[in-house]
């Protein structure tokens, strides 16, 4: 029997309101939020997962 390395991905996402003056400078306050972890996302979040095999991609 072989053994094969598989990849599962997880993807979440949540839509939030960023008061900003330019959609840059709210991209970044989101960024900034999300690092600070005042933004966290979890289960409830959750949009799909992709199974497949594993490549190494490193140089």
């Amino acid at each position: 029997m072989n053994t094969f390395e598989v990849q599962i991905k997880e993807f979440l996402s949540k839509v939030i309101e960023v008061e900003a003056n330019s959609i840059e400078e709210a991209i970044s306050k989101a960024r900034e939020k999300y690092e600070k972890e005042e933004i966290v996302l979890g289960s409830e979040d959750f949009i799909t997962t992709e199974i497949e095999e594993h490549k190494d991609e490193r140089p």
